[in-house]
């Protein structure tokens, strides 16, 4: 049996808030270092504007590359909050309690910045807003409704506010530990944003009503969100998008890569913020489980969408096929996104000694990531390289070295984001932690709540 715990709810105050109380030197070397890659990306955005898209490596006809990648990625990414947040809270399973509010910060940012891309992507973002959102009515032109640049916006800003309102329902409390903690300046911000909380029976049962609603409400967006982008694809007339098969496929693969994104953020964080009382190797085993049905659903999707697209034989449809397979670098890049996506992970994550080492659980993570963004890459560039039977329509494609710098500032921008976050708020819910050891050194007997057997820690 192994041995638990109990933890006093000052000490759980204590270890929690340290973070937001006490900040060391490393974090602020972090901050930097995470600020001078987004002012580089600054920089290489003033040129693009500049210059225009010419400046990046996309050129008839692979018109959308590596800023779309991101985008589809990072959509992806965000995915990991509903499903550890909203199913695993409504199926009452305990060791999400640490978890929860990291994917949740998570997807806020991951969806951020996943919104940045096709403002980017378009060249000229002052028109992007406006054909998006037209402020001029008196003109009477509206949007294209079949557009994406319509469906994406209204997929994200949906999910976001979805987002943004379960984090703070469910962080009310917390603020109010804030509140009553805090001096100054930051007690008045914390005392309006937890909304004169006392912690009565009537606030804790609203509380709990709201989370359940909220997490019920938001899982058909989680599902649509991914669906509609999966749509910016199927629905093009470019013969390897064209697939009734995407939308599932998109959304697996979202929560492959998301899930795997949650447990290295748990690991990073573990580490950074000495969590090891709250983080533990049962967490990472629980994880662990949950992502070998998932990696085994995303794979038969990838294999049915690739087989899918050899059943007619028609050129246009083979052509991609072939190009992702033999020709380089792609054929490079497909051995490397199956191997990292699926071949050493989830294999791995069979046995329960990789499951409960850290050190292993972040290779593996950061190998499906890895894969999974490659893969998007691969739908996307060889796709539009040949997309028609004409040969003299094909085209080729090189990353410029300001795409991959972009491409780094979108990971300094959701790091930055969740340093940030952790600054000013728990980055694990207290009053979650507080209930789980109520449950954890209690047991029902009828009407009667009894002490249960706790094996203390040396």
């Amino acid at each position: 049996m192994q041995e638990r715990r109990v933890l006093t709810d000052p000490q759980i105050n204590n270890d929690l808030l340290r973070p937001v109380e006490h900040t060391s030197m490393a974090f602020w070397i972090i901050i930097a270092i995470l600020s001078i890659v987004l002012l580089g990306a600054l920089a290489v955005l003033g040129l693009i504007f500049y210059w225009g898209l010419g400046f990046l490596g996309i050129n008839r006809p692979v018109m959308w590359a590596v800023f779309i990648t991101n985008f589809v990625f990072w959509v992806g990414i965000s995915h990991a909050g509903v499903m550890i947040s909203s199913i695993l809270r409504l199926t009452h399973a305990e060791w999400r309690r640490p978890i929860t509010r990291a994917a949740e910060v998570l997807t806020i940012f991951s969806l951020i910045t996943a919104a940045i891309f096709p403002v980017i992507h378009s060249g000229r973002p002052w028109r992007t807003i406006y054909w998006t959102l037209p402020y001029d009515f008196t003109r009477g032109i509206w949007p294209n409704v079949r557009s994406p640049l319509i469906w994406d916006p209204s997929a994200i800003f949906t999910y976001l506010t979805g987002a943004l309102l379960f984090i703070y329902t469910v962080m009310i409390p917390d603020l109010a530990v804030l509140r009553d903690r805090a001096t100054g300046v930051r007690r008045r911000i914390y005392g309006i944003l937890s909304l004169g909380w006392q912690g009565t029976a009537r606030q804790w049962r609203f509380q709990g009503l709201a989370g359940i609603l909220i997490s019920a409400i938001i899982l058909p967006v989680f599902v649509s969100v991914h669906s509609i982008v999966s749509w910016d694809f199927a629905m093009a007339l470019v013969p390897s998008w064209h697939s009734n098969i995407f939308a599932p496929y998109f959304v697996i693969g979202a929560i492959h890569s998301g899930v795997s994104a949650v447990t290295t953020l748990m690991i990073i964080l573990r580490r950074f913020f000495h969590l090891e009382n709250y983080i533990t190797p049962d967490h990472f085993d629980a994880l662990g489980r949950l992502l070998i049905p998932i990696g085994l659903g995303w794979f038969y999707f990838f294999f049915m969408d690739f087989a899918i697209g050899l059943y007619p034989q028609e050129t246009v449809d083979v052509a991609p096929n072939i190009l992702r397979m033999f020709t380089p670098p792609y054929n490079v890049l497909f051995i490397i996104f199956l191997i990292t996506a699926f071949f050493i992970p989830v294999p791995a994550w069979f046995f329960r000694r990789v499951r409960r080492s850290a050190a292993l659980m972040l290779v593996t993570t950061l190998l499906v990531n890895v894969g999974m963004w490659l893969e998007r890459f691969l739908i996307i560039a060889p796709g539009l390289q040949q997309k028609q039977p004409l040969v003299y329509t094909w085209g080729g494609y090189t990353v410029s070295v300001a795409e991959l710098i972009i491409t780094a500032s979108s990971f300094a921008l959701v790091g930055l984001g969740v340093l940030l976050f952790s600054k000013v708020f728990p980055i694990i819910p207290i009053w979650d932690q507080k209930e789980g050891q109520r449950l954890q050194t209690t047991i029902q007997s009828g009407q009667r709540e009894l002490p249960a057997i706790v094996l203390k820690e040396e």
